[in-house]
């Protein structure tokens, strides 16, 4: 197990997990049995800045829909406004039925600047 300091990109990794996870609705435990580990390892993720393996990374990349890119390509996820990274995060954690609502209403908006 890695610490974030041994991670560039990870700082906000387990905050990012326990919000997702809340935001989700499900506690430490459903999602620590979800992803084979004792809830007191995910405490350590989420609130110790502890990096898991990459399976594990990778699962919770998966449960908790968290933008790999954010991760592995910090440099181009800075470069993007905090604005924009919250929408585009929100995006992701929306349900699918409301995506072709969202994607017209982008299209809109879009149309505005023309």
């Amino acid at each position: 197990m890695a610490k974030v300091e041994d991670c560039p990109g990870f700082e906000t990794f387990g905050a990012d997990v326990k919000a997702a996870r809340e935001k989700l609705g499900i506690s430490r435990r459903e999602l620590a049995e979800k992803i084979g580990v004792d809830p007191r390892y995910l405490a350590n993720i989420e609130l110790k800045a502890t990096i898991p393996s990459m399976p594990l990374v990778v699962q919770l990349f998966h449960l908790c829909n968290l933008p790999a890119e954010k991760y592995f390509n910090p440099v181009l996820w800075q470069e993007e406004t905090e604005q924009c990274q919250r929408v585009k995060y929100k995006v992701q954690l929306c349900p699918d039925k409301y995506l072709p609502a969202i994607e017209s209403a982008i299209d809109e908006l879009m149309k505005l600047d023309k």
